[in-house]
């Protein structure tokens, strides 16, 4: 009994993690009843959504075995983990993984992390080119760049401190939005809508948004209404944040 307790808490963590790095909620249903199935469960019910994790596996001995967990970290989107975590739930079914050793490859893999140089360096390169696509000269795509170095330290420093990531959106597109209305001020050539069109889709919750359409479509309609829900009041922060900041520097009036 105390190995399959393990078991199921292991593959509790294996749909938690999966949660944090962007999958979406029938892939990650689908994952955990394979890797049930693979272990010896009669059969596997489990239940899904953006903010609870609920499994109940039937044993061969006839008993069943629930464990139910809180996800309170909204996670982000990381394909590289996703990937791997796909290529472990293979691993599990085919057999080659002892259950003991789930959780301990699923701490491995959550605790990979992206060099900081390659964050930073896609940041510019997203906000730059975003701000000159739209309309911005060089020099606003140039000024985008270095507030995207901006909000990729906010990222780092304000984010684990804020209370959630509503907070930090509102928080960050005040900061930054004021700073950029106090740029555009002081440089009259640069143009204040150009430059916050390129930061701002570093912010925007793009993938959070495509996925609770996703799961809309495909049946998960709790999992994706609270998701879209979550993804529009994110967007709503951004955009009050970007607001007050126009408001407080006058909203670049020199143009």
């Amino acid at each position: 009994m105390k190995n399959q307790a393990e078991l199921l808490s292991s593959l509790l963590d294996m749909a938690e993690a999966m949660l944090m790095v962007g999958a979406e909620v029938s892939r990650v249903e689908d994952t955990v009843t394979r890797m049930g199935f693979a272990y010896g469960a009669r059969h596997m019910n489990v239940f899904v959504i953006t903010s609870c994790i609920m499994i109940t596996m039937g044993m061969p001995e006839g008993e069943d075995l629930t464990q139910t967990r809180r996800v309170l970290m909204a996670g982000g989107t990381d394909f590289l983990k996703l990937e791997k975590f796909n290529d472990l739930s293979r691993r599990c079914c085919a057999g080659l993984v002892e259950p003991s050793a789930i959780a301990g490859e699923v701490r491995e893999i959550s605790s990979l992390t992206t060099g900081r140089w390659r964050m930073h360096l896609g940041s510019v390169l997203a906000a730059g080119s975003f701000s000159v696509f739209f309309g911005g000269s060089l020099l606003d795509g140039g000024v985008a760049a270095l507030f995207a170095l901006l909000i990729c330290a906010l990222q780092e420093k304000l984010l684990p401190i804020s209370m959630n990531q509503l907070s930090f959106n509102l928080l960050c597109s005040v900061i930054v939005g004021v700073l950029t209305g106090l740029c555009t001020n002081l440089i009259p050539v640069l143009h204040l809508d150009k430059i916050m069109i390129g930061y701002i889709m570093l912010l925007i919750p793009g993938m959070a948004m495509t996925n609770a359409v996703r799961n809309v479509l495909g049946g998960n309609t709790i999992s994706g209404v609270m998701r879209l829900i979550e993804a529009v009041l994110w967007a709503a922060a951004l955009a009050l944040g970007f607001m007050i900041a126009m408001f407080i520097t006058g909203g670049g009036l020199h143009h």
